[in-house]
């Protein structure tokens, strides 16, 4: 069973996954390929190369032109995919990720899902980060993907709603059940797309798994931080036979006092109490 997982150690952000995922493997010019299915113009991706504490990363960033659309509602987010020629399961795993960051913006501004008029989640350095991963995953093919518990940071953020606080109320609430830690850090660690990725894709969170590690690929991201490397770590890789084993337990007791004949058949099955 192949295993993929996101050590999310310093968090994770969209573009921070689609970076490890070039650097675990997929080759730019597929992802290039894959894109133009898109109707998206004036966009183009820049990969560089870069280190956090001495660890090769790849960075990414999204150039749009000025003629390309910022702000998009959900409901022309799915449409555009919809519509593509993309493989069918990089559909799904698109729109589950959209559909995860919708709700929450939602909950938030207390909307119908239909009503919500992405800012930053619809500009297009997102779509390419949600859609791009999951061309990814497509690629790789994993069986199983696991995540870490993903640390929170902590200060204020700046955005088109106007000052927020960290973790994001978006973030927050893609989070609602999965498991998070708080961390010493002043800044986002994890933004509301890469909280929609790992929520939408991951079957549980999980610590290192059991596996026989075959690619990892880092993705860097733009700020530095002075307790860690800001790096996402994915890690693929076959289930170790240990992961694989079923485990079962057997309970056994002895009951004294009882009777063979304590137990009736029939509609009542409470045994009958010896006189004292």
């Amino acid at each position: 069973m192949k295993i993929l997982y996101f050590d999310c150690f310093s968090g994770v952000s969209g573009d921070m996954t689609l970076a490890a995922f070039l650097d675990l493997g997929l080759p730019l010019e597929k992802l290039q390929e894959e894109m133009k299915k898109l109707a998206l113009e004036n966009c183009s991706l820049e990969v560089h190369p870069g280190s956090r504490s001495g660890i090769a990363a790849l960075g990414l960033e999204v150039k749009v032109g000025p003629r390309e659309e910022h702000h998009r509602h959900f409901f022309q987010i799915r449409e555009m995919i919809l519509k593509s020629k993309l493989a069918p399961e990089v559909k799904e795993i698109s729109l589950a990720v959209f559909q995860r960051l919708a709700e929450a913006e939602a909950r938030v501004h207390k909307k119908t899902v239909e009503e919500i008029h992405f800012h930053e989640v619809g500009a297009v350095d997102s779509i390419v980060d949600i859609v791009g991963t999951a061309i990814g995953v497509h690629y790789f093919k994993p069986d199983k993907i696991y995540a870490s518990e993903l640390p929170m940071g902590r200060g204020f953020v700046q955005c088109q709603h106007g000052c927020l606080p960290l973790p994001a109320p978006a973030t927050v609430e893609v989070l609602k059940g999965y498991p998070v830690k708080s961390v010493n850090v002043e800044g986002e660690l994890v933004t509301p797309t890469g909280a929609a990725i790992v929520a939408a894709l991951s079957s549980k969170a999980s610590p290192f798994p059991s596996m026989i590690v075959e690619k990892i690929g880092y993705g860097m991201g733009k700020r530095e931080f002075p307790d860690r490397p800001n790096l996402l770590r994915l890690v693929l890789g076959e289930a170790s036979e240990s992961y694989l084993t079923d485990r079962a337990v057997v309970l056994e007791s002895n009951l004294d006092d009882m009777n063979r004949g304590s137990f009736r058949k029939g509609p009542s099955m409470s045994p009958s109490l010896p006189s004292r």
